[in-house]
């Protein structure tokens, strides 16, 4: 017996957005989603710049014990 996979909807977390609209919407208008790292202290290292997702609201998506013990590209993939 063969199975099936169905694709029931579109999702996506990434520097330009936490949303397919938003994502497309910052494509369309050729913006970038790179720019200065924020999340923590990059003075100790060469690169300064990434792709870093903003705005997300993680306790959307799991509870404050699951937030503790997750990386935040686990929580992404929930999302």
């Amino acid at each position: 017996m063969r199975k099936r996979v169905v694709i029931t909807g579109l999702g996506t977390v990434n520097p330009l957005g936490n949303c397919v609209e938003d994502t497309w919407e910052k494509i369309c208008a050729g913006r970038s989603g790179i720019g200065k790292i924020t999340k923590f202290d990059a003075t100790g290292f060469q690169t300064k710049i990434a792709g870093e997702v903003k705005n997300f609201a993680p306790l959307n998506f799991v509870n404050k014990k699951e937030l503790r013990r997750l990386d935040d590209f686990i929580i992404y993939s929930l999302a």
